[in-house]
């Protein structure tokens, strides 16, 4: 498991974020304070304080990593 900071301070970046995460089948982890939500769910991203960091847990290792980790430059803090 990795875990990085990220910004989703607009609505156009969730979508976004919430669409290029959506195409690897790994689990992803919105983690803010005690909340913890499932990264691919747009909803649950906007039941968060989006003004502040965010951490996501990315389930996974290896290969596929370094390609979650290019798509989420736009995002990481």
């Amino acid at each position: 498991m990795q875990t990085v900071q990220i910004s989703l301070n607009s609505i156009d970046k969730v979508k976004n974020f919430v669409n290029a995460i959506s195409k690897f089948d790994y689990d992803f982890d919105l983690v803010s304070g005690r909340y913890v939500i499932d990264a691919k769910s747009i909803m649950g991203i906007f039941s968060l304080d989006l003004s502040k960091p965010i951490d996501l847990n990315i389930h996974t290792d290896g290969a596929d990593l370094q390609a979650i980790l290019d798509i989420l430059k736009p995002y990481l803090i």
